[in-house]
């Protein structure tokens, strides 16, 4: 999760969200670059007598930031679409979880065990143990396994919400009517927390989204507790 004064994203705990990070890393260093080649140049032209302000015709110089730029877009765009491709549907998911946002809370049901489902509602302030943290604690913790490919079917039975964790590379609209899909794989076992990121209403800061991954062994004996 993350922490005060963090000026990065958050730890990756997933395939996705490791590509989610190379890639802004890699976007990063292209902007770093062009501002610091527009801010020498500029200097350059108010700090020398030696050049001038004029606008001059310099058929050179205007192919090349042309066809730089073009150039540079495209060096962003490829790696761009194939995380795109990597988020897109899975065919053969080995768990799917449906996910229901309500005013205000999360309901979830898997869809690979019968009479499986929970609703996750966040834990009053005032309920909290020590070590629990505010806003973000809720009662049902989602559980997941971790090395597992899964599909989270996301949807809406009231207004617009958005289900997303971050350490995990996850941000989708829950959208009334509308079954939206998410990918998902945990690579560590641990606790990762989310919110709810679509104003939906006066108690929006309060539908925290909590996984609790643990390995597939445990899992069954969960799944076998709960049924």
């Amino acid at each position: 999760m993350a922490y005060p004064l963090e000026l990065g994203l958050q730890d990756a705990s997933s395939p996705i969200m490791e590509e989610l990070l190379y890639f802004h890393d890699h976007t990063l260093m292209i902007v770093f670059l062009i501002s610091s080649l527009v801010l020498y140049i500029i200097s350059a032209m108010l700090t020398t007598n030696l050049m001038h302000t004029s606008t001059v015709d310099a058929q050179e110089i205007e192919t090349v930031w042309t066809i730089l730029p073009a150039v540079i877009l495209i060096l962003i765009a490829l790696p761009s679409l194939r995380i795109l491709y990597l988020m897109d549907e899975m065919n053969d998911p080995s768990l799917t979880m449906k996910t229901l946002g309500h005013q205000w809370y999360w309901s979830y049901e898997y869809s690979d065990f019968e009479d499986l489902s929970l609703d996750s509602y966040m834990i009053p302030t005032s309920d909290l143990n020590p070590g629990m943290f505010r806003l973000l604690e809720v009662d049902n913790r989602i559980v997941l396994p971790t090395d597992t490919t899964t599909r989270i079917l996301i949807s809406s039975e009231d207004v617009l919400h958005s289900w997303a964790v971050p350490s995990l590379g996850i941000k989708t609209d829950a959208i009334p009517g509308r079954l939206n899909q998410a990918t998902l794989m945990i690579t560590r076992p641990g606790v990762y927390y989310g919110q709810c990121s679509e104003i939906c209403g006066a108690n929006h800061s309060f539908m925290p989204i909590t996984i609790e991954a643990v390995p597939l062994t445990y899992f069954e004996k969960w799944t076998s507790s709960i049924i």
